[in-house]
């Protein structure tokens, strides 16, 4: 299902604008790749890798070593709001954050290859959000210096 409705939007978006990088959302390996078949340059995992165990796998094996999105999010779309709880959300985030990009690292994802985003709104409430905005420079330092 998810396949026959992201594809189709996917594919003619690259069509249409072959000089506009064309990026998908997703946890899921299966859709990555299809995408990234059909013109996807990026591919943003709201779960950092975290939900589907091939996802960082197949994103390393990438011949054409496309861009690779690493967000932060605690638990699922459907629990996130109940873990919505930091001590210093931005330290927190960063942590978490660099867990993701080792993990990366460790399937075989080249850093020149990955943003990290903080994943505002996922697991976090308003001043989350605020303080995270606010401390981007630090954030960035905290993730080796690596986009956000």
């Amino acid at each position: 299902r998810r396949l026959r409705r992201v594809l189709p939007v996917v594919e003619a978006i690259a069509r249409a604008f072959p000089e506009v990088p064309v990026g998908v959302d997703t946890r899921r390996s299966a859709v990555a790749l299809a995408a990234l078949d059909r013109g996807a340059t990026i591919t943003n995992d709201v779960s950092g890798g975290a939900h589907d165990p091939a996802m960082l796998g197949a994103l390393a094996d990438d011949p054409r070593q496309r861009g690779v999105v690493l967000m932060h999010m605690r638990g699922t779309p459907a629990t996130m709001t109940g873990l919505a709880s930091y001590d210093d959300v931005v330290a927190e985030v960063a942590s978490e954050l660099n867990a993701r990009v080792d993990a990366a690292a460790a399937a075989g994802v080249a850093p020149w290859r990955v943003v990290v985003d903080p994943g505002l709104g996922f697991a976090k409430n308003t001043a989350h959000n605020v303080a995270l905005l606010r401390a981007l420079p630090e954030l960035k330092t905290a993730l080796g210096g690596l986009p956000l």
